[in-house]
């Protein structure tokens, strides 16, 4: 209520101040692209779910896996848009570039294609700690190093010495900024010079070990787990510190005698920076419901991936330790940016 000594031409000011303060958040709330009344509504369509890797390969089996489990809690359909290159770069720019109202959204290894990639590129059109919401974490795995099933190397010792007989130390693939770290510090470790050929799709990789262009590669358990068992590749250690059950009797690289590497990405959920805070705890309720069902343990366990979830803020504090410590990771491994 206005006092009653105020003059008619202050009330007037008083009530135009009021009428401009409403007005502004209404235009802020609509330039946001979410209304209150829209958020809680949300979804109203379908959501786009971007892949940054290539049909068929580990993260293209998870983000559909969980794309699937999201449209049955949503509501709505959601589509999986696989947009490989650039060791997952392409997807993270889209991503960073799309309408901030939640219809985007970004299912990948952010440990590997927001902590770790502005380390490896010498430029990154985007910046992971202010272009992105963190939503939530879902899954934590190792990457495998893995050669030719009938070659002759059953272990990282008969790998290095196998290696060292070849010119140049021989060649390995990777195909995102884990293998590529996971590699380089092997390399290093062992005293190697192997040279790294990138790939765009981990089942092209796979075609060159068993060919022979490669002496191994450095990809995710999720994919590799499927090759081994089909009998195409032999998984001879683990990136992680610590063994995975899901491996089975696969040995860490630090058991094999190469001291501190420790490569355990984690996955998680990010959408673009702006998205209203309302929508973020949507997704996040919704994607740690996916992580505590049986089937997703299930699911995670055969694929050799372990359930990992996590708040908005957790999360984010997660980017953020680790955007420092994989750039840590970058310079142990002796990575030149690209």
């Amino acid at each position: 209520m206005l006092p009653k000594s105020m003059s008619t031409q202050n009330r007037n000011h008083f009530c135009l101040h009021q009428c401009a303060l409403f007005a502004f958040s209404l235009l802020a709330l609509i330039a946001g692209g979410v209304t209150p009344l829209a958020a809680q509504e949300y979804p109203q369509r379908e959501i786009r779910s971007i892949c940054n890797f290539a049909a068929g390969s580990g993260a293209d089996i998870l983000v559909r896996y969980y794309s699937d489990k999201l449209s049955r809690l949503a509501g709505k359909p959601v589509i999986v848009e696989n947009k490989p290159g650039a060791l997952g770069n392409i997807a993270t720019e889209f991503v960073a570039k799309a309408a901030p109202d939640g219809y985007t959204i970004n299912i990948g290894p952010l440990s590997s294609t927001l902590a770790s990639a502005p380390h490896i590129f010498k430029k990154v059109s985007f910046d992971p700690l202010k272009d992105f919401i963190a939503v939530a974490s879902i899954a934590k795995l190792s990457f495998v190093l893995a050669v030719d099933a009938k070659g002759p190397v059953y272990t990282v010792a008969q790998l290095v010495e196998y290696l060292k007989k070849k010119p140049g130390d021989g060649m390995y693939g990777a195909g995102n900024n884990s293998g590529l770290i996971g590699g380089e510090l092997f390399k290093d470790r062992a005293g190697l010079k192997t040279t790294y050929v990138p790939y765009k799709t981990s089942q092209q990789a796979v075609n060159d070990v068993i060919g022979g262009q490669l002496d191994f590669f450095v990809y995710d358990a999720t994919f590799t787990v499927g090759q081994a068992k089909a009998g195409l590749v032999r998984i001879i250690a683990a990136t992680s510190g610590q063994r995975s059950p899901a491996l089975g009797n696969v040995p860490t690289l630090i058991e094999s005698g190469l001291a501190g590497i420790d490569i355990t990405p984690w996955w998680g959920v990010a959408v673009p920076a702006g998205v209203p805070r309302p929508i973020v705890e949507k997704l996040a309720g919704w994607f740690n419901q996916i992580s505590a069902m049986e089937e997703t343990k299930t699911f995670l366990s055969r694929v050799a991936t372990d359930p990992f979830p996590g708040t908005p803020e957790a999360t984010a504090a997660l980017l953020r330790a680790d955007y420092e410590r994989w750039g840590q990771y970058v310079k142990l491994a002796k990575i030149e940016p690209q």
